[in-house]
């Protein structure tokens, strides 16, 4: 693993079957996300799962970019790391975590399938791009889709619970951390952008650990525990590593798909592991969210948009 192996090189004109195995190598240790959230909520708080994985993924980070001797990011990077670390080290791990004590794993999976279209949106506003009306109309759908099926799933008409605001903020948080984290993988490589993000985060993650360990000290089993290690050292971490080394290898706008079928695997882990009904409502919605996602990112990466900041 050198300081290099990941960092983002230009595009192979056809469809890598090396860039495509680690895409969805990536994809399906993040599917699992969710399932080990609700798992772990079983013995642990929101707060240490969402704070406490990062620490673990953190002390990792730094043992890998001291093993390879990383060079150091410098000036600006710093801040968009800053940037990345709020998003997806921060964010998304706090703001699910809490949403996940009250609402299903499936139901979490439909709004977030919302991330591919939240994802390439953040891009394009990043990057000043101007996509066709058609990729704003197919994001503004699946988002429109997404609220409809929360309310529907939830709270019933016209009436949104806060565990699903928690996930809709995830989803932006997460959008925000991968647009930028894709940008800035270019000048660092990728995975040592992730262990940046992760070691610059860690003097706030810490303590906020430390509090959630004083306010509720854990009391979970085996299975609690082993679901947190999964969080920390895989969704934290080596997911990352497989996933963005596919984006690497490429072509980006191909492989960055793949995600697409990340909700699906999720709905079905839930129902195989635990044991959550998958209603039509479920299926239906999940299945709309996807679809306008999907269209959303093709659009985007259609050859008369402008070039793709590698998310």
């Amino acid at each position: 693993m050198s300081d290099h192996s990941s960092a983002t090189a230009v595009s192979p004109p056809a469809l890598s079957r090396a860039g495509l195995g680690w895409g969805c190598l990536g994809v399906t240790a993040f599917s699992f996300t969710v399932i080990f959230t609700r798992v772990a909520l079983g013995g642990l708080s929101p707060l240490f799962i969402g704070a406490g994985r990062a620490v673990v993924a953190a002390a990792l980070a730094a043992a890998a970019l001291t093993l390879t001797r990383a060079p150091l990011p410098q000036g600006g990077q710093w801040r968009r790391l800053g940037v990345v670390a709020a998003g997806v080290v921060a964010g998304f791990p706090l703001l699910t975590s809490y949403a996940l004590t009250t609402v299903p794993a499936a139901h979490g999976a439909v709004v977030i399938a919302l991330l591919p279209a939240a994802t390439a949106v953040a891009a394009v506003l990043r990057c000043r791009e101007h996509p066709p009306l058609a990729f704003w109309t197919a994001a503004g759908i699946g988002a429109v889709v997404a609220v409809v099926f929360a309310m529907l799933h939830g709270g019933g008409p016209g009436q949104l619970r806060w565990p699903d605001l928690l996930l809709f903020g995830a989803v932006v948080a997460a959008a925000i951390g991968y647009a930028e984290g894709g940008l800035l993988a270019r000048e660092l490589g990728a995975w040592q952008t992730v262990s940046w993000a992760l070691v610059a985060a860690a003097p706030v993650m810490v303590p906020l650990t430390a509090v959630a360990v004083v306010d509720r000290p854990p009391h979970a089993g085996v299975g609690e525990w082993a679901a947190f290690g999964y969080l920390a050292a895989v969704s934290m971490f080596l997911g990352f590593f497989a996933w963005y080394r596919g984006l690497a290898i490429g072509p980006m706008a191909q492989v960055s798909q793949v995600q697409l079928v990340q909700p699906v695997l999720t709905i079905c882990w839930a129902a195989l592991l635990l044991r959550e009904g998958v209603t039509w409502l479920t299926a239906c919605g999940g299945a709309a969210v996807v679809a306008c996602a999907a269209f959303a990112v093709r659009m985007r990466r259609s050859p008369t948009a402008n070039a793709d900041p590698g998310t």
